[in-house]
């Protein structure tokens, strides 16, 4: 599976926990991020993850092209509801192709752990 992990700067640490307790199942996909949030997932997981630019310098249009080529198969967004975001109108644009082609979107931890759920049941 190919799996995008993005998170705003105030998400970075829980979507970093989140990986790190689960870091078995991301081990076995295929994992994309943007800039900062993968570079941060890569230097406490060891994970390999293939990094996009950062979100406000264009890594959420990136991963939004995937999501319209069809390279991506899930994302885990964790964003930050309460703070202004400069590159909101980019944001909301990977949302609308998420509902478009249809892609599992996560933006928060108990949506991301019922994916991991519904992944391993699938898996048994």
């Amino acid at each position: 599976m190919r799996i995008a992990l993005i998170a705003h700067d105030k998400k970075k640490d829980e979507l970093k926990s989140f990986v790190a307790h689960h870091v078995d199942f991301f081990k076995a996909h295929d994992l994309y991020a943007t800039g900062t949030t993968g570079s941060i997932l890569i230097e406490h997981t060891g994970l390999k993850i293939s990094l996009k630019k950062s979100g406000p310098l264009g890594g959420d249009q990136e991963i939004g092209s995937m999501i319209a080529n069809g390279k991506i198969d899930m994302i885990f967004f964790f964003r930050d509801p309460l703070t202004a975001q400069p590159h909101e109108p980019d944001v909301s644009a990977l949302f609308r192709l998420s509902d478009v082609y249809k892609i599992p979107l996560a933006t928060n931890i108990e949506t991301a752990k019922h994916f991991l759920n519904s992944e391993k049941n699938k898996a048994q």
